[in-house]
């Protein structure tokens, strides 16, 4: 017997025809601009790099990547904290080599993605930097969220919110004089102050960066913190002031997930559909959404907001047949049940890798039970109807690097708590490229060129060029499998339906007669369906899917 899921829409898949928008069944990669490539020496990626990289890419068969953010920046967060949001930094190029990149991409046919930071800016921003030096009430200061502080003189913050990245979430000012004034709102770090978007002026002029982007030629852009932007008006405390500081687990209702948000998406919608009604290239707006629910996700890409948004939710699911089914049959359910398309996504930028985080416990680096399960997660989610978007290394099969040291952490969650729980930067260690030693052809035959986070020894066993000699390697898998995603008409957009399976196996039947299968148990099973093997995570002999394995095939299945 089978279950069936809801088509994802009720438009073909790209593959089948190009009537429908590209982005609907995309795969994307995410460049984390400063950790991918480094065409100068000096330790650092760089534009140059990424186009440099962009042959590397297409060979692989992506659609199109996304860049981490490039902008002018103090780097307090590695560019989250954006000073200038229509330049480059110096330290990653300038906008003559982004031009050139634009037609790089384009010419190989691959689409590119700018990372918008709408939420929050620098606190060297011209902006910011009026406003401190204004009076309170000041137009300068509305564009922020300042405000007096309460008890005695003013002495404690506003509201008792707290910080996502450790700490109050609000920050005293000093007079001129050095006495202390207001206070102002960083929902990250007090040099990411938050924008106050009840203030027209700052949709305004962000509706102008985004001109200022599309008119030299990109085709979308990824929204950090997209359910942000607007807070409560009043400012009131919260029930439970922690739960920013728990991020997935829960979020301040009060400072994220506001009504009005969703204004910003249909106007930044309207935008993208000016651009494409221009020359008909479709324009896409993926966001970062973080919200409870597959429900409240599904929001946020209705027809006129968001055309995507990243669902976080398979990304943090324990490795349970039970829990991806329940997680898949949500999305599928409440969110392409929209008209628009899931975003799925195993990784990015925030998160530990997926290889050290199916290991099963800490300090496992590369263990084969962690690589197994990630090249089978990776093969499930290419055959699932949507979108999908792969982290730099994910497909090297690169793990966590979660030795660093303390003294070369750049992350702010560990510089503000002290604890190394949640820090980043062990995902974000520059890619090894090629030889025995680092920086493993990162900054190319630069002497002495020294990454700007050190990379281990046992980095020389995920190279690319190891990795591209290696049939049996991640990248032939995800290389495999995005080539099959491409040419077969039934995966893409479409249907998905379950097939009944034993405990700890999942089985979708995609399209005509496709079916993709995961063993999430410890010990071998039948097959679900007889059929001919397409494709395999790892060895699969015929008519047995082998433990922590995904599998596709085509086969005769049995009618809805």
């Amino acid at each position: 017997m089978l279950s069936t899921l809801p088509a994802a829409t009720g438009h073909p898949s790209p593959t089948a025809t190009s009537s429908a928008p590209w982005w609907r069944d995309a795969v994307i990669y995410q460049v984390y601009v400063r950790s991918f490539l480094d065409s100068t020496g000096d330790g650092i990626g760089d534009l140059a790099g990424v186009r440099a990289g962009l042959p590397y890419l297409r060979r692989l068969g992506v659609d199109g990547i996304w860049l981490s953010p490039f902008y002018p920046s103090p780097q307090h967060d590695h560019g989250y904290d954006v000073a200038d949001y229509r330049g480059v930094d110096p330290v990653y190029g300038d906008l003559a080599e982004f031009d050139r990149l634009v037609a790089d991409a384009r010419r190989l046919g691959l689409k590119l993605l700018l990372d918008i930071v709408p939420n929050h800016c620098s606190s060297e921003h011209p902006w910011f930097r009026s406003a401190l030096a204004a009076k309170p009430g000041s137009a300068e200061r509305a564009r922020f969220h300042f405000a007096p502080g309460r008890g005695p003189d003013g002495t404690e913050p506003p509201n008792n919110w707290r910080a996502m990245f450790g700490g109050p979430a609000w920050s005293r000012t000093t007079g001129p004089d050095g006495a202390p004034g207001e206070w102002y709102l960083h929902l990250f770090t007090p040099e990411q102050p938050d924008l106050n978007w009840r203030d027209p002026a700052v949709g305004d002029d962000f509706e102008e960066v985004l001109r200022f982007w599309l008119d030299r030629g990109v085709d979308g852009f990824r929204i950090d913190v997209a359910a942000g932007l607007f807070k409560h008006p009043e400012l009131p405390d919260s029930d439970d002031p922690g739960a920013d500081e728990r991020a997935r687990d829960a979020v301040n209702q009060l400072a994220w997930n506001q009504p009005e948000v969703h204004g910003v998406w249909r106007r930044w919608r309207s935008v993208c559909e000016e651009y494409t009604a221009r020359d008909g290239r479709e324009r896409l707006l993926v966001g970062e959404v973080s919200v409870p629910t597959a429900r409240e996700h599904a929001e946020y890409v209705r027809p006129d907001e968001l055309h995507q948004a990243f669902f976080f939710d398979l990304l943090s699911a324990p490795w349970d047949a039970d829990a991806f089914r329940t997680t898949i049959t949500d999305a599928m359910r409440d969110i392409a049940g929209t008209g628009s398309t899931v975003t799925w996504v195993l990784n990015n930028h925030d998160q530990v890798r997926t290889v050290t985080r199916y290991a099963g416990e800490p300090g496992v680096e590369g263990s084969g039970l962690g690589a197994a399960r990630a090249r089978a997660a990776a093969l499930l989610m290419l055959a699932l109807p949507g979108a999908a978007y792969v982290y730099q290394g994910e497909e090297l099969g690169l793990p966590e690097v979660l030795d660093l040291p303390d003294e070369v952490l750049t992350d702010p969650i560990f510089h503000r708590t002290g604890s190394r729980k949640h820090v980043r930067d062990g995902c974000r260690v520059p890619l090894p490229w090629s030889g025995h030693a680092s920086p493993f052809g990162f900054s190319g035959e630069a002497a002495g060129a020294k990454p700007w986070l050190p990379q281990p020894e046992w980095f020389a066993e995920h190279a690319t060029d190891r990795a591209l000699a290696d049939t049996r390697s991640f990248w032939h898998l995800y290389r495999d499998g995005l080539q099959l995603r491409r040419t077969l008409p039934q995966l893409g957009e479409g249907p998905l339906r379950w097939l009944d399976t034993p405990p700890q196996v999942l089985a979708i039947s995609r399209g005509d007669g496709l079916v993709c299968a995961v063993n999430f148990g410890t010990e071998p099973v039948p097959a679900p369906v007889p059929g001919t093997p397409l494709l395999a995570s790892g060895p699969c002999p015929d008519g047995v899917l082998p433990a922590a394995t995904a599998a596709w095939w085509t086969a005769e299945c049995p009618a809805p």
